[in-house]
């Protein structure tokens, strides 16, 4: 009797583990199908809104203000040049070269982690596109790790082209502002193919806080940041997509 129920005992566990191990492996197939999907028709189709979009609005509706989605896409030959070279020179300058992940700038931004309260990042332009597109806000090992598998299938199918244009369209650039033609109306009233060397860094320093600083009320702070940022737009000159 005690045998037979042990053996009912373990049959019924192995039962358990082959039944979870099943869902964990057609969930697992079901998100590299659905995650290729993605990217693959982002690759052609314009993202109509990202989560961020949507939480910041609900935040908005729960200060009491209207909600605020403010974008308006624009291809990538309509971004002016300068806006190109800046958001390189302020965000990732080996867009161009690297595949996905600067890990020099990663280990810059561990070594001054560990000796400030200040968490700085080093994520590239193809990072910030994947967070931004496909992932939620937030910070945790889990996301991270989701974000560098979108890295690595934007990295495989789309141009750098496209990964500029989208970044640039869907980035968070101001309280209910989002993409660079809205900010640029906002902040300068001109279009995004009209900006200047000044004005498209003006912009780009305020990329990792753009809930905090303004690009036409910079701080002393700010304005030394659009000092480097337009010294190294000039030393990476015309880049070649």
């Amino acid at each position: 009797m005690k045998r037979t129920s042990k053996k009912k005992s373990k049959s019924k566990r192995g039962g358990i583990f082959k039944l979870v191990f099943r869902i964990i492996k057609l969930a697992a197939i079901v998100f590299v199908a659905a995650s290729l999907f993605g990217v693959l028709l982002f690759r052609f189709v314009n993202p109509p809104f990202t989560l961020l979009m949507i939480q910041r609005g609900f935040e908005r509706k729960a200060r009491g203000l209207d909600w605020k989605i403010d974008k308006q896409w624009v291809d990538f030959d309509s971004i002016a040049d300068p806006m190109k070279r800046a958001a390189v020179a302020a965000e990732d300058q080996t867009f161009l070269e690297n595949h996905g992940f600067d890990f020099n700038a990663i280990q810059r931004a561990i070594r001054k982690n560990q000796k400030s309260k200040k968490l700085i990042g080093g994520s590239t332009i193809t990072q910030q596109t994947a967070k931004n597109v496909f992932l939620y806000p937030g910070r945790s090992f889990v996301r991270k790790g989701f974000e560098a598998w979108f890295t690595v299938l934007i990295e495989a199918f789309w141009s750098k082209k496209r990964i500029m244009e989208v970044y640039l369209n869907v980035i968070e650039m101001g309280d209910g502002i989002y993409g660079i033609e809205a900010a640029s109306q906002a902040y300068f009233h001109k279009p995004a193919s009209k900006l200047t060397n000044r004005q498209a860094a003006a912009i780009a320093v305020i990329f990792p806080s753009p809930l905090k600083w303004s690009a036409t009320q910079p701080t002393r702070y700010l304005k030394r940041r659009q000092y480097l940022i337009r010294n190294n737009m000039r030393r990476l000159g015309p880049l070649e997509f």
